[in-house]
């Protein structure tokens, strides 16, 4: 191996989102890894996922679309 190009692997602790720790190897550059999100708190692996404003969305889209189709109307009376 070339020497001088390798990120160097060492020895990192990663604190979990409640709080709990373990140790692992990492080119991490710190010495402490400290997680936002983990499978002990998102919402894919806990089941609790929040419904987003799908609704909402629903509703503009179908508005654009009524909105585009009217137009192809107007125009098709056109010719």
């Amino acid at each position: 191996m070339k020497k001088g190009i390798h990120p160097l692997y060492r020895q990192v602790e990663v604190v979990m989102t409640d709080g709990s720790t373990f140790l692992t190897r990492s080119c991490y550059k710190g010495d402490r890894m400290v997680l936002e999100i983990d499978s002990k708190s998102h919402p894919f692996f806990t089941g609790k996922q929040m419904l987003v404003d799908t609704a909402g969305r629903v509703e503009r889209f179908n508005k654009r679309f009524q909105k585009s189709q009217n137009i192809r109307e107007n125009k098709g009376d056109n010719q």
